[in-house]
């Protein structure tokens, strides 16, 4: 009963928070209203006195507040200030796009989940150094591969459509854009799981009594898939309510747009519809984890029967990091002597050339030059997001039923919805962007952490330890901890261009780094338009940010803890 409370308490806290947005903001909602309405309407005061009048914007945001709650239990959430259709049909149909979508983004992800984990569960748990392949996926931006997929495949090869939203085949585009770099992730997570499940004693046993590979792989990949299916749910809702930038490319009336151009209009009945929503949707999909993980070994949870997965030492390839490390400072080492805000018109979309090695953009400034100096933005941003939500989540996530609630609720809220609302908190400015991504960022991190605590405080070692008189904080320091923090840290590494692209995704809306900085997102913001005639523009910044995924999860492999007695897999 109290879990319930501190959900509902935190679900109403975020609707009522949203439905004070302009007043937050210290904006006139009419003034927003009309110009939504009519953008050639002169807002004199007689107009703005009748948009208040009819809205009844007089009585105050407590008033409205108390008349959208008071309608909600008959199924009435208000009337768009804008158009004046219904709000709760309006949301329901974007929620039935943005589900449709999901589920097949979904699928994508899971087919690409299993291509990643294939080679170590052919090889039997057995690890090789690498996996750039899926680092490089993972990094790719969401509204940058959705440009590329609509452009070639849509537009100049015509094999799907690429621009509306009138059937299931207008889906496919779309979902490739949102299920591959979120299947790149969740493989790489459940790839990191994988060698432990080997490594356990049930495994020797069932090859001896000649179980065949494929029954005891499946049997490995259910072992992992406890700790794994929390993060599984934040990704069902962030590619539901969170996918605003694919919709926008592909024109699709999801729940992410629509949420989006309510709050840009503080078109407020429609936004906490939406919002209320997307907070429904995140308990749905938590407790469906919650209740997939107690179908899987919920008993042995309860008796203290799960062991502990072994955390076999896994072989590093050195020269893989440092290479991609050389090739960051080598971008680096030769953009920063160069301006970049220095334009020369006559050197507009130049193509890659000995004096210009990476070419130059639309105003015929050096890319090299601005790619190296948004790396100092861009990266120490990055850096200073993920160790914070890092260090955040492993706290949040040691307090289950305080952080639980807290995680769905946040999770329900998308970047761009919380970049508004730090904008309506805290103003504008270029720390917009770095507050709104790690109000959020922190949510999968702590989900993990739980998953993997819980499964780790019913371990048989564990209850031998406790047996023989370990106290609470010993066994937090000497058992938990050890367990837990390599693998989110891992996570957070993994995450780690996850947390540029996020900031890129900001900018390519408008709501992050503006011109003329050279932050990376911002440079796949405005060179996005030109992919098609200068695709060097956008292949520049994206692969530099490639690079960095494939840098962050090749250090992430070297972040492991070998139990000593647990063998090496």
């Amino acid at each position: 009963m109290r879990t319930l409370l501190w959900r509902g308490s935190l679900a109403g806290a975020l609707v009522c928070g949203i439905g004070l947005l302009p007043w937050l903001a210290h904006t006139d909602p009419a003034l927003t209203v009309l110009k939504a309405r009519a953008q050639d309407r002169d807002p004199d005061p007689e107009v703005l006195a009748a948009v208040r009048s009819q809205l009844r914007l007089d009585d105050g945001p407590l008033a409205l507040l108390g008349r959208w709650l008071g309608g909600l239990p008959r199924g009435d959430a208000g009337r768009s200030w804008i158009s004046g259709a219904e709000a709760g049909p309006t949301v329901l149909q974007a929620l039935g796009a943005s589900l449709l979508l999901m589920a097949v983004a979904f699928l994508v992800a899971g087919c690409t989940a299993a291509v990643v984990c294939a080679p170590t569960l052919y090889r039997g748990g057995r690890t090789r150094p690498g996996g750039t392949g899926s680092a490089v996926l993972a990094a790719l931006p969401e509204f940058l591969t959705a440009s590329v997929l609509a452009t070639v495949v849509g537009v100049q090869l015509g094999w799907l459509p690429a621009l509306g939203w009138y059937g299931p085949q207008y889906t496919l585009l779309p979902a490739l854009a949102l299920g591959l770099p979120a299947g790149a992730v969740l493989g790489r997570l459940l790839d990191d799981q994988l060698p432990g499940a080997f490594a356990e004693p049930w495994v020797r046993a069932a090859a001896a009594r000649g179980l065949r590979a494929r029954a005891i792989a499946r049997q490995a990949v259910r072992r992992c898939l406890p700790g794994l299916l929390p993060s599984t749910a934040l990704f069902v809702v962030g590619m539901t309510g969170g996918a605003v930038a694919v919709e926008q490319i592909f024109d699709i009336p999801g729940l992410g747009s629509t949420t989006l151009q309510a709050a840009l209009a503080q078109d407020l009945p429609v936004l906490q519809a939406g919002t209320l929503a997307l907070v429904l949707l995140a308990a749905l999909a938590a407790g469906a984890a919650r209740l997939g993980v107690h179908l899987l070994i919920g008993p042995a949870l309860r008796d203290g029967a799960v062991p502990a997965l072994p955390r076999p030492a896994v072989p590093v390839r050195r020269t893989t990091p440092l290479a991609l490390a050389a090739a960051l400072l080598a971008v680096l080492a030769a953009g920063l002597p160069r301006d970049p805000l220095a334009v020369d018109t006559r050197a507009r979309l130049q193509p890659p050339s000995w004096e210009r090695p990476l070419g130059t953009d639309a105003l015929g400034r050096d890319l090299l030059a601005r790619i190296a100096h948004g790396a100092l933005d861009t990266l120490l941003l990055a850096l200073a997001i993920s160790a914070g939500t890092l260090l955040a989540g492993l706290l949040l996530g040691l307090l289950p039923r305080l952080s639980g609630p807290l995680v769905d609720t946040v999770n329900a809220v998308p970047p761009v919805l919380a970049a508004l609302l730090v904008t309506a908190v805290a103003g504008g400015g270029p720390a917009t962007p770095a507050l709104a991504v790690a109000a959020v960022a922190w949510a999968p991190l702590a989900a993990h952490t739980s998953a993997l605590l819980r499964q780790e405080r019913a371990a048989l070692h564990l209850t031998a330890t406790r047996a023989l008189g370990a106290g609470r904080w010993y066994l937090l320091r000497h058992e938990l901890l050890p367990a837990v923090v390599p693998p989110v840290t891992r996570h957070a590494l993994l995450r780690l261009p996850g947390t540029a692209l996020a900031l890129a995704s900001l900018g390519f809306l408008g709501l992050g780094a503006q011109p003329p900085s050279p932050e990376w997102g911002h440079l796949l913001a405005e060179n996005q338009p030109y992919a098609e005639r200068a695709p060097w523009t956008v292949l520049a910044p994206a692969a530099v940010l490639a690079v960095l995924g494939a840098l962050a999860v090749t250090v992430a492999g070297g972040v492991r803890r070998s139990r000593p007695g647990t063998g090496t897999g």
